[in-house]
């Protein structure tokens, strides 16, 4: 049996998943597997209420069924819908407060992949086609093409978004990652630009900071809720993940903790994952210079002057093992990547 966050269910065994685990969960927010599928989850309102269901999944636990089970997208797709129908979506994934919710999804491999949008047990999924995004909102209309049976053919899954939430909380930041599919971004590096936007477009050379200040002053239309979240005091970025899937090619992935402008994006080798990635101490310096860039702009300068270096190193680095393409080179790689992180953030001052 598997003991998931409030539910023990029958274990159909897991692949090798690397994941963002919060330390107070049993699920993850966004990983890879050994088979090149890779699942991110987002939190959404709908007209049902999370907090009237009897414990079940949650969204992080789908994510991780999703990866253990899934040889491919599909595999991901099926498992995580038959889970909903059998036990539900329910419990608090918070820390400190209750706020329990429902969650949309992207479901990937090398080949494609689904968007999957939820509420309760009740779910529609489209194909991702030419590229997808997801944000806290229902994206979904008549444009999905499978869903659970309550869900009539035809309907508009934008029947199940609330009405009482509004959607420009997340719209600036969908609007944001969906350019970016649409330009076709050439490089890692576009994408990681776009996850540090703070509203003035994605950074074309991270170090520069001065024209990209945080935003954390309330506008009445969120233009404030930007990618690189800062919502001082109520919500910020805890991890971010970028994967590389190639057909019958291992995956390559792009992680950070905490807010994107204020950490690194260190490159690692699925399975073998650097310690700094895995230690919850630096997780919380991280933390701390995210408190530091929004207290004012000019701390974001001196910040990025410190890390910008060290990613660029490190992702020559990284790029460097995997053209030697040994496990060799990519195991002496990740023994190595973590000393440069550590003395940025010691030469920082957390």
């Amino acid at each position: 049996m598997l003991d998931t966050q409030y539910l023990r269910i029958p274990d159909a065994g897991a692949a090798v998943v690397s994941g963002s685990h919060p330390t107070w969960l049993w699920g993850i927010e966004h990983g890879v597997n050994e088979h090149g599928v890779a699942i991110g989850n987002e939190r959404i309102w709908t007209i049902d209420d999370p907090r009237a269901q009897a414990h079940g999944l949650l969204g992080m636990d789908l994510v991780r069924l999703g990866l253990e089970q899934g040889r491919n997208a599909d595999d991901a797709l099926a498992t995580m819908t038959a889970a909903l129908a059998e036990h539900g979506q329910g419990g608090n994934g918070e820390q400190g407060h209750r706020s329990p919710y429902f969650s949309s999804f992207l479901i990937v491999d090398a080949r494609g992949g689904w968007l999957l949008e939820t509420s309760g047990r009740t779910w529609a999924a489209r194909p991702v086609g030419d590229g997808a995004a997801i944000s806290n909102r229902v994206t979904l209309t008549t444009d999905w093409t499978t869903s659970s049976p309550d869900v009539e053919r035809g309907t508009t899954f934008d029947h199940w978004r609330s009405r009482t939430v509004r959607t420009s909380i997340a719209d600036h930041r969908l609007a944001t990652t969906r350019a970016c599919i649409a330009r076709r971004p050439s490089s890692i590096a576009d994408v990681v630009a776009t996850l540090r936007d703070h509203g003035n477009g994605p950074w074309g050379d991270p170090a520069d900071a001065r024209h990209h200040p945080v935003r954390t002053t309330p506008e009445p239309d969120d233009r404030h809720v930007t990618v690189c979240m800062h919502l001082p005091a109520v919500q910020a970025t805890t991890a971010s993940f970028v994967v590389s899937l190639v057909a019958d090619a291992a995956a390559r992935a792009w992680a950070c903790l905490g807010s994107p402008c204020a950490s690194v994006y260190v490159p690692f080798f699925p399975p073998l994952v650097p310690a700094t990635l895995g230690d919850p101490r630096q997780w919380e310096r991280f933390a701390r210079l995210r408190d530091r860039v929004e207290s004012g702009p000019a701390a974001l300068a001196s910040v990025r002057e410190a890390l910008a270096p060290v990613e660029r190193e490190l992702w020559a680095e990284a790029d460097a093992a995997a053209n030697a393409d040994t496990d060799r080179a990519r195991a002496a790689y990740t023994a190595g990547a973590s000393a440069p992180v550590d003395a940025a953030l010691t030469s920082l001052g957390v």
